[in-house]
Order: structure tokens, then C-alpha cells, then sequence
């Protein structure tokens, strides 16, 4: 439920940088002063964008040797969020957006990407949020209200809301201010190098409407303002909550410290409870174009489940593919595999590589 003592903040102190969209060899850009709706000036740069596929002195290198996630926009680019920053597909081209910094000016980690009604892509890292509206890259900080500059999830609803969840807890921007959103207090997960009682690791708008937050305190959903522990109305047995996920037919999967769930509406089923083994819990879960739900167990293990029993995919010398953080799929039905080690699309039963040069 909102809480009806929730502080008013500031209006944002926008700190926009000159976005400058690059190759991996050069960039140019003519500048032009602009004055936006809220009276602040942009600084817009005209971007060169170059087919690095086309340059043949360019060797094929890693996107980055650690690719968090990636995301795929309404325009069909596809966007990857690495540990040395953000970087953007479309056709051939790689360019890698400069514009987003921490507030001391320090390159960021992109821990998630999403994109709003309007079109805007928006990004949480370890130095805030950044949106990114055409060629103008704003970056917003605490000192324009964010609860936390550590952001480990962003998720734009439907209503335009854009709701932040950090290491200190949730807010969301309304397009003018930062509004904190109260959340039970949890636990701090020992096994993880971060962690914290307000952990939010996952926000997640369903088909119907309804927020759902995985946090250090359990699994909760907000549905027309009323905010229901999901955790204690299933009887879920850890507090540690990695995600959620909302397959094609509405179904909920909950990836947890301890197993795998799917959620209806009356009933909650452990998907992995024959599974000896979990270690570290179940991370990143996607569904491919035949309905199975693909998962990631223990962080190296990876299984498919469908609808009846799991099978894990067998991984050869020559076919290990990256330790997944996040499995993806884009709208050709291809699957990917992004984590440490870079990014990888699974064809034919093989992970294929993908660099800066593709293959797309």
C-alpha cells in the first residue's frame, strides 16, 4: 500500500551530459542548444554512427568479458549492459553510449535496461539511473532524489511510472520527482559479496497490471495499491527472492534461493524439488518458442522444463557457452546467453560467440 506519510522531493536537478554515440574507432557530433519542456538546457549531439562489420582492420573482440544483461527495444535494437558500460545494436553497427556516468564522472556497471511508453530507454547502474530520449542522455543521481545510487533493477509500468529498485529499497519517478515506496525490511544474504535487509533485486510489471518486487525480505505484489505478501500466502519457504518472470500464458515463475515455483492464481508449484542440488538458487528464467521454460541452477547449471519434467542441457568442452547471468529472448525466437565470458545466441544446440562484429 503507499505510504500516505511519503516525502515530496525536489524537483530533479537534471545533470545531462553531452551523449556521445561511438564506435569502437570514431565518433563526431555537431552540437545544438536546446531548452526542453522543464525549462532545463540540453546540450543534443547529431551522431556518425560507422558499420563496424564493414571495418576489416578491426579484429572481433568481446562486446565486454562481463555482459550483465541485454534488452531488446520496440525498434528492435538490441541494447547489452556491461561492466564497461552500454553499448547498442542495430543492423551492423555496435556503439557504445559515453553519456552515462556516475555523478564523480566515473564510468558504470548496467545492472538492467528498460523502455518506457514513450520510447524512452532507461537504465539502472551502480551511479543511479540514466534515460536515454533519442540522442540526450540525463543522468539522475540521490542528489536529485534517487533512495540509492546502487540500482539493481528499473521496470517502466504502464502508467508511466518508472519504478527503481536498489540496495537501499524501491522508489519511482513520475517525470518530475522521486517517491519512495515502502517495503517490509528483510534479511542480509551472507552468501552474496552485496547484500542488504532492503535488497531489491527484481521489478516486474505483469500482464494485468500488477508490480511485483523480489527482495531480501520475500516476494511481494501491488495491485491496485494493495501490496500482498506473495511469500507468506504460498508459504514460501526462503525470504530470498532472485526474480520473477511471466511466461505466455501468464504463468509466474518465481526463481528463489531455494527452487523454482510457478504461481497461479490459487496454487504454487516447486518446478526443482527433485533436483539434488541448488547451491546458489535459480537465476535468470526465460521461456524459448515452443513454450519450455529454460532456467539457470547454481549459476553454471542449466535446465529446461516442459511442463512435465526437467531435463538439463548437456554442456561439452567444446560448448560451454558464458556463466549465464541473464538468458534473453529477442523477437525472431533466438535465445542468448549473456555473463561472464560475453554474449552467446544457442543455434542448433551450440552457443555461437557473438562479438562486436556478430554474427547478428
Amino acid at each position: 500500500m503507499m505510504n500516505d506519510n511519503k516525502e515530496t522531493m525536489l524537483f530533479c536537478r537534471l545533470k545531462i551530459l553531452i551523449v556521445i554515440f561511438t564506435t569502437t574507432l570514431v565518433f563526431i557530433c555537431n552540437g545544438q542548444e536546446n531548452i526542453n519542456n522543464a525549462g532545463n538546457k540540453v546540450l543534443q549531439a547529431k551522431v556518425s554512427i560507422q558499420d563496424s562489420a564493414l571495418k576489416k582492420n578491426q579484429s572481433k573482440e568481446q562486446i565486454s568479458q562481463v555482459v550483465r544483461m541485454m534488452f531488446q527495444d520496440s525498434k528492435r535494437n538490441i541494447w547489452f549492459g556491461t561492466q564497461s558500460g552500454l553499448f547498442k545494436q542495430n543492423n551492423n553497427s555496435m556503439v557504445r553510449i559515453d553519456g552515462i556516468k556516475s555523478e564523480s564522472g566515473k564510468g558504470v556497471t548496467i545492472k538492467d535496461i528498460a523502455e518506457d511508453r514513450d520510447g524512452k530507454i532507461w537504465i539502472g547502474h551502480e551511479g543511479g539511473i540514466s534515460s536515454i530520449d533519442g540522442e540526450v542522455v540525463t543522468n539522475y543521481y540521490e542528489s536529485d532524489g534517487l533512495i540509492s545510487d546502487d540500482v539493481w533493477t528499473i521496470e517502466t509500468a504502464v502508467n508511466g511510472d518508472v519504478w527503481i529498485g536498489t540496495i537501499e529499497g524501491v522508489c519511482f519517478f513520475n517525470g518530475q520527482e522521486f517517491i519512495k515506496f515502502e517495503l517490509p525490511e528483510g534479511e542480509i544474504d551472507t552468501t552474496l559479496g552485496v547484500s542488504s535487509t532492503k535488497m531489491v533485486h527484481c521489478i516486474m510489471e505483469d500482464g494485468k497490471g500488477s508490480i511485483w518486487f523480489s527482495t531480501n525480505a520475500g516476494l511481494f505484489k501491488l495491485t491496485d495499491g494493495i501490496l500482498t505478501n506473495v511469500s507468506e500466502k504460498f508459504s514460501i519457504q526462503t525470504n530470498f527472492i532472485n526474480g520473477t518472470f511471466e511466461s505466455r500464458n501468464n504463468e509466474i515463475w518465481v526463481a528463489s534461493k531455494e527452487a523454482l515455483y510457478k504461481i497461479s492464481e490459487i496454487k504454487i508449484e516447486n518446478i526443482t524439488n527433485e533436483l539434488s542440488e541448488i547451491g546458489k538458487g535459480i537465476g535468470s528464467v526465460a521461456e524459448d518458442k515452443n513454450g519450455n521454460i529454460w532456467f539457470v541452477s547454481n549459476q553454471h547449471s542449466l535446465y529446461t522444463y516442459n511442463g512435465q519434467y526437467l531435463e538439463e542441457f548437456q554442456k561439452s568442452q567444446d560448448n560451454q557457452g558464458p556463466v549465464v547471468f541473464q538468458i534473453f529472448k529477442d523477437d525472431k525466437d533466438r535465445l542468448w546467453f549473456v555473463g561472464f565470458g560475453g554474449a552467446y545466441r544457442l543455434e542448433k544446440g551450440k552457443f555461437i560467440n557473438i562479438t562486436k562484429d556478430g554474427p547478428w
